[in-house]
């Protein structure tokens, strides 16, 4: 048996799944501030009569770190570089940037020093300003971090409860803007995440839950909850990344479909070609800023069922923020889930409520609450339409697209436009036909995201870095570090020996779903050279065991 558990914005799902059939599933509406109640409602409620020793693997998913950035609800950090000779990068989105002396060439050699004095002085500033986190990165430190060490010591020496993010770590990439973010985003998120962890653990402990526990990440992987904890932006688009494999696994296999999640905090878009979801070859874009977090092709729009609508003069406006529940669940303003219930789209909360929210806006603009209502989800329709047109744009780029569409001979687009979350019933027909589609609202439309962290491979990854001068080996993911036994390496074989690594470690952990299929995630090499001479090469290879789904899901008993 193994349980899958998206926890969004506005609801907490969860899913029990039996010989690939779906025994049990539950939403449950967050409760304000208590992660942990929410989850303990979620367990108890699939999991009656159930032998907790049957559970096998606990997979989840989120939208909490998607949230906080489209909401700009992030730490503030403060972010101190060492680009070195030309260009400065001097603005950062929540962060106060300090651009330091020293620098490492691309041949991981140091070509500037670091002056302490100066570091000594951007601490200061720094803490004058009230930061007490801090990212720092150097232009070429995957191949030398030396610099990123020594700034962390000396912060970490005058300022030890600091928390400190080196790029190196965050961003394994050379791309010096995208380990930039990376960082940044890791640094601005990772306290709050490991509240999020901790309830998590703590839910599952309470339930006498034992078996292994995965997040899913934005590519469709996974990764264990300890190593999420490293790296919480891995997780940034893991909620879209859940729907598209929970729409993956309940239509026939094959099917070529446009996935429109619409939750109470976002609208998540994202494709599955001829049953195979549209990976990114860039990364996650972020406003208008690109990290080297390796994700789905997906975009979370900030609006959903439970945004805020407000008349501003004679206009309709609907804000890109949650304020809590909808006016019909007891919160404070109307939202687009007010609209659905006034028009019977949704039974949600209380329909007197829901009366009165439309109300309260229509005679602003004369409006009864059934025009209103209408005037609201069609603004929405609007909205997420424009988005999705936009998406295609950009999908278009995409090289597996462009080979899609070679498959298929002629120039089209997906047919099927599948709703999922809390808002699909009311909306996707309406965004189809704008769209051209033709709308599919699936069986458990409404925790798709639960289904798909469920029916999610578990995946592992490890970063292998050999040194050939040196001669030693390492694995960064375990720490592990040994002499190499062969003095001479090529990338073949630098390859072979990251993707035995990676079948021994996966085996070790029982991960059995096909681990003989390894991707190739990111492949570097470069020379040491020493007076002119090559003394050596330097490898970094990342390799994951294969994504995809482990089922197709059946409807239980």
């Amino acid at each position: 048996m193994y349980i899958g558990i998206d926890v969004g914005g506005t609801s907490t799902d969860a899913v029990l799944l039996n010989d690939n059939k779906v025994q049990a599933t539950t939403k449950v509406f967050n409760l304000p501030d208590d992660l942990l109640g929410s989850l303990l409602q979620a367990l108890d409620k699939i999991l009656q009569d159930v032998p907790v020793a049957k559970i096998e693997r606990v997979v989840l998913s989120t939208t909490v770190i998607t949230n906080w950035i489209a909401e700009n609800k992030q730490d503030s950090v403060g972010l101190i570089l060492m680009p070195g000779p030309g260009r400065k990068l001097q603005q950062y989105r929540k962060a106060d940037v300090h651009i330091i002396t020293g620098a490492i060439d691309y041949r991981g050699r140091e070509i500037i020093p670091l002056l302490e004095e100066e570091i000594l002085d951007t601490i200061k500033a720094l803490k004058d300003k009230g930061y007490n986190k801090v990212a720092v990165i150097g232009k070429f430190s995957p191949r030398n971090n030396t610099h990123e060490l020594q700034v962390m010591k000396i912060i970490k020496k005058h300022q030890p409860k600091w928390l400190i993010e080196l790029g190196h770590i965050a961003g394994g990439e050379l791309n010096f803007p995208r380990r930039v973010a990376n960082t940044l985003l890791t640094c601005a998120t990772k306290e709050k995440y490991q509240s999020f962890v901790k309830s998590i653990r703590a839910a599952l402990k309470a339930r006498n839950i034992v078996a292994p526990v995965f997040i899913m990440k934005a590519d469709g992987g996974t990764m264990t909850l300890k190593n999420s904890e490293c790296s919480p932006v891995e997780t940034i688009f893991s909620g879209p990344a859940a729907s598209t494999l929970g729409v993956q696994s309940l239509t026939p296999a094959g099917g070529t479909s446009l996935v429109v999640d619409i939750g109470g905090t976002t609208t998540d878009l994202s494709l599955i070609l001829s049953g195979q979801p549209l990976l990114s070859s860039k990364g996650v874009l972020l406003g208008d800023q690109l990290t080297q977090v390796r994700a789905l092709a997906v975009k979370s729009v900030p609006i959903g069922g439970d945004s805020v609508l407000e008349i501003i003069g004679k206009e309709l406006i609907i804000y890109s923020e949650r304020a809590g529940q909808p006016y019909c669940l007891g919160g404070p303003f109307p939202t687009p889930t007010d609209a659905l219930n006034v028009m019977g789209l949704t039974g949600l909360g209380d329909s007197d409520k829901a009366w009165e929210a439309m109300q309260l806006l229509g005679w602003k603009l004369n409006m009864s609450p059934v025009e209103m209502a209408r005037k609201a989800i069609n603004l929405m329709v609007d909205m997420i339409v424009t988005e999705i047109e936009k998406m295609f744009l950009e999908w278009e780029q995409e090289p597996a697209y462009h080979t899609w569409e070679v498959t298929q001979k002629r120039k089209i687009r997906p047919q099927n436009v599948v709703g999922v979350g809390g808002g699909a019933v009311g909306f996707i027909p309406k965004i189809a036909v704008r769209t051209g589609g033709t709308p599919v609202l699936l069986p458990y439309a409404t925790v798709a995201n639960a289904i798909g962290a469920v029916v999610a491979k578990p995946t592992l990854q490890i970063t292998l870095r050999v040194d050939t001068e040196q001669q030693k080996i390492s694995i960064a993911e375990t720490g592990y570090q040994s002499k190499l036994a062969q003095p001479d390496l090529d990338e073949q074989q630098v390859l072979a020996l990251a993707k035995s690594e990676l079948i021994n470690r996966a085996t070790s952990m029982n991960i059995d779903d096909d681990i003989s299929a390894v991707e190739v995630l990111r492949q570097d090499v470069f020379n040491i050279v020493r007076d002119m001479v090559t003394t050596g090469k330097i490898h970094d290879v990342c390799v994951q065991t294969v994504r995809g789904i482990h089922c197709h899901v059946g409807v239980g008993g």
